[in-house]
């Protein structure tokens, strides 16, 4: 019966639109009452969930990527990236692609690419003739590779929730590759689909120009390397670098590209502060929701549950990335990965998958999730920007939803396409 309260109460709270924060939180006061434990537990465990060190590189890698966004950085990185692959068949959309890649190794934020890459790329792409859902679509799939390039404070929280036994430098290795294939994925189906569509390429601008672009663009591509070399070497850890990286940041926009004024560096403030006040909030009651499921032993019937099904590892991931993309569809990430990780890292370590690339797939899986309502925080930011209904999202975005779900496949299929790159620093 405690189950039946536990998650009854939060589904029943989801369907009705309550934010899921409230869910998680209400859910398990009526679960500790109803199990007659003192409701103080589920407070102590918001306070634990919260209170931890590593926790501090989430506000300060968000701030970091605000920092870039004001300084100027999503420009000079899409000019870069137009001179590289503008030439190409539906040229906007391409650069759209590779735009976000290189923000997202900044950003490290789905939200912070679909808003600043698209608020600059969706009124161009209109304004070149693509159709605003083709722009739309290319821009919230081409956002979730924030989610794999480093520095990816999702993986942080996928550490957390694995009790710290898996490394961040190690997630962080192990997302390049898988990042890099989505990418390129998504870039061939803008293609595709580009043609179809009779979409123009843009001229090239010479080997001049694009050496340029590229010279205005590498302080802040350099802020990838730094921040990955020094987590990877062990120079600093996660938490660091994430402070190392709003120093940065800060220095790169107020004196090298010379646009933070201090009005954006307040907004800045503010709107890091505002985005860690929500995630902090989701992540101490998702903790309580997990402390839960662990009190009941949640993780040792599933893992008994998905044993009578198969034996097979490849069978049990594909069973769990099905879970995953039906939970990513009502769920956010941070709750999501805070929640999930340890009812599905016991069953994953218990048929001998690596947990370094069960990541990888936690992430992927939820970051697809971001993109298929009714709870797509990036679908709806891109939506927002593009000025354009969900439905009319929804009704083109199957050849990239496709591209996406084939890269998590070939992911889950092959492992070394995740820990190949890990392997080498071993």
């Amino acid at each position: 019966m405690a189950y039946t309260v536990l998650f009854g109460t939060f589904t029943l709270l989801m369907l009705i639109g309550m934010p899921i924060a409230f869910c998680l939180g209400i859910a398990s006061l009526a679960t500790v009452v109803y199990l007659g434990l003192p409701p103080i537990v589920v407070f102590q465990q918001i306070n634990s969930g919260m209170n931890v060190f590593a926790m501090m590189a989430i506000p300060f890698f968000i701030f970091a990527g605000d920092l870039m966004v004001r300084g100027g950085i999503a420009e000079r990185l899409i000019r870069f990236a137009a001179g590289l692959v503008g030439h190409l068949r539906g040229g906007l959309g391409q650069v759209n692609i590779l735009a976000c890649t290189f923000f997202g190794g900044i950003s490290g934020s789905a939200v912070a690419d679909a808003s600043a890459v698209g608020g600059l790329m969706v009124p161009q792409m209109a304004a070149r003739g693509y159709d605003r859902d083709y722009a739309v679509n290319v821009t919230v799939n081409a956002a979730i590779i924030a989610l794999l390039i480093p520095p990816s404070h999702n993986m942080i929280l996928y550490s957390i929730a694995a009790g710290g036994t898996v490394s961040v430098a190690d997630l962080f290795t192990a997302g390049i590759m898988p990042g890099l294939l989505l990418a390129a994925a998504l870039m061939v189906t803008a293609y595709i689909v580009a043609r179809r569509k009779g979409y123009p390429a843009e001229p090239f601008p010479g080997f001049a120009k694009v050496g340029i672009y590229l010279l205005a663009a590498l302080p802040g591509i350099m802020l990838i390397g730094i921040i990955f070399a020094g987590v990877r070497s062990g120079v600093f850890t996660a938490t660091e670098s994430s402070c190392i990286a709003v120093l940065y940041a800060f220095l790169v926009a107020l004196f090298v590209y010379k646009e933070l004024n201090w009005h954006g560096f307040i907004e800045a403030v503010l709107g890091a502060v505002r985005t860690t006040a929500m995630v902090l909030l989701v992540i101490g009651t998702a903790a309580s929701f997990g402390w839960l499921m662990s009190y009941l032993q949640v993780q040792q019937l599933m893992v008994v549950a998905m044993g009578a099904v198969s034996d097979n590892p490849i069978i049990i991931l594909l069973m769990i990335n099905i879970i995953l993309l039906v939970l990513g569809t009502f769920m956010d990430m941070a709750p999501m990965v805070i929640i999930s990780t340890p009812i599905f890292l016991p069953v994953v370590t218990a048929f001998g998958i690596d947990p370094v690339h069960f990541g990888i797939l936690m992430i992927l899986n939820a970051g697809i999730g971001l993109n298929t309502p009714p709870v797509g925080t990036v679908l709806f930011v891109g939506c927002a920007v593009g000025k354009i209904t969900i439905r009319e999202a929804m009704r083109t975005i199957w050849p990239f939803f496709g591209a996406s779900v084939a890269v998590l496949m070939a992911v889950t299929f092959i492992p070394e396409i995740s820990l190949w790159l890990p392997s080498l620093f071993k």
